[in-house]
């Protein structure tokens, strides 16, 4: 496939290796030399220095031939602009693009996007899906990573094995034992920044290691309690930051979270100004630094459930999160913008990382392999994907026990819905046309995997 993708930033260098490692002729446009220059040195691309939305830029980036444009950069009006150029002048197929301002999302003003005004096929919002990842992570407290598929049907988690995790040093296989009827499968444990695709159940589990697994949703708090986790929702909130995303949170939960307690902090007098006037009374707005203890003691932090940095200051987020914790919050979610940061935070004592560059890329991926990729989501530092694939009956997984099929080593089905019925894959597990497979693929092996799904990366 033939892709051009404007920006040349966090979203668009990491959509970038996805794309080219998975064999795509991939074109990235940015005005910054010194962006493109760091992209083409990492990954097999081209790079075209420019104003992504300008047609003359378009044109030497070759979008007149490409399958799909992707609008990165961080001005809304680029992005959008350059769909337009790219559907007005040189037709191409499919545009996304990624759009901040939530006057331009305004449900009122939906006309804007249409076939007959301005083309996107796709809209991206980053602080839309970045409130609903935190909101996850308060609903289920105890994992520092939650996703979902096959319309909520089932869970993604991610789970930290501590000292008092129950099933330390027991092998994977033997966890149907330990838990009869438990509709859970580990699919992936990230240990010594490397990670473990557990294929024949001899995997045994450590302490400190990071563990996803797949679950029935009905099977969500026994899942969690055998790791030891049975933590109870969050209701008395404390959050950093009162921003778009600080406020879209703070909306979420007061719309979802019954008897939520919930008080923003925000160091911007006209910010906090606006969050009182538009958000419900109910909550709380100090206008104050967040780094101040006097402040942080003034939202209640010793009392807090969870304590959510969202501003837009990453070293803000990090040492107001630690403080938090310091003075009693119970849970600590911290919003890092910079991917290199994360690993140095989770062993900080910060509980949940919510990294947006990673989330945005999840959602874009998953209108790029819009094939029988129905579903997809990144796991910590993009090591890998977890894959909601419809199986066709040309692919060489249906009809054969799983214990017979050449899935690659960085390759694992955790589970199968079939008529809306969770099962946990076993050896002689036969897939059937039709079935919606969770597999986790480890970063490198996915092209393979979608090659023997008859999963092909387009637009049907």
């Amino acid at each position: 496939m033939k892709i051009v993708i404007c920006g040349a930033g966090q979203v668009g260098f990491s959509i970038a290796g996805h794309l080219s490692e998975e064999n795509n002729d991939v074109t990235i446009i940015d005005e910054s030399d010194e962006l493109i220059q760091r992209v083409t040195d990492h990954y097999n691309v081209r790079g075209v220095i420019g104003v992504p939305s300008h047609p003359n830029i378009l044109a030497q980036a070759d979008v007149g031939n490409a399958d799909m444009l992707i609008a990165v950069t961080t001005i809304d009006e680029i992005n959008m602009v350059a769909c337009q150029v790219a559907h007005s002048i040189f037709r191409t197929p499919l545009k996304i693009a990624r759009i901040h301002s939530r006057s331009y999302l305004d449900p009122r003003f939906a006309d804007m996007f249409s076939a007959d005004n301005m083309p996107i096929d796709h809209i991206i919002s980053p602080e839309i899906e970045l409130s609903q990842a935190v909101l996850r992570r308060l609903e289920i407290p105890g994992a520092f990573d939650v996703g979902s598929m096959c319309g909520d049907k089932v869970k993604i988690i991610g789970v930290k094995c501590t000292e008092h995790c129950p099933i330390l040093g027991s092998p994977i296989r033997y966890l149907a034992d330990l838990f009869d009827d438990l509709k859970m499968s580990i699919i992936a444990i990230l240990r010594d920044n490397q990670v473990l695709v557990p294929r024949d159940g001899s995997v045994k589990m450590m302490e400190g290691d990071e563990v996803y697994f797949v679950c029935e949703d009905t099977h969500l708090a026994r899942a969690m309690s055998s790791f030891g986790h049975e933590e109870p929702e969050s209701r008395r909130i404390l959050i950093a930051g009162g921003g778009n995303i600080g406020t879209l949170v703070a909306n979420a939960v007061q719309g979802t979270i019954e008897s939520s307690e919930q008080t923003i902090i925000e160091v911007n007098k006209e910010t906090a100004r606006q969050a009182a006037l538009n958000l419900p009374q109910q909550i709380t707005v100090i206008h104050g630094d967040a780094l101040d203890p006097v402040i942080l003691h003034e939202g209640g932090v010793a009392d807090v459930d969870t304590f959510i940095a969202v501003t837009d200051d990453d070293e803000v987020n990090v040492l107001s999160s630690l403080l938090a914790r310091r003075f009693g919050a119970k849970h600590v979610v911290t919003l890092i913008k910079m991917a290199s940061f994360v690993p140095l935070i989770s062993t900080l004592g910060v509980d949940s990382v919510i990294n947006p560059p990673s989330i945005t890329v999840s959602s874009i991926l998953e209108h790029v392999r819009r094939g029988r990729v129905r579903d997809i989501h990144t796991i910590i530092e993009e090591k890998g994907e977890v894959m909601e694939i419809e199986a066709l009956a040309s692919s060489s997984l249906v009809g054969t026990p799983l214990r017979s099929a050449k899935l690659p080593k960085g390759a694992v089905v955790g589970a199968i819905m079939r008529d809306d019925n969770f099962i946990v894959p076993r050896g002689d597990t036969i897939i059937e046309p039709g079935d919606k497979v969770i597999m986790f693929v480890a970063r490198g092996y996915i092209d393979d995997v979608e090659r023997m799904l008859s999963v092909r990366i387009d637009f049907f």
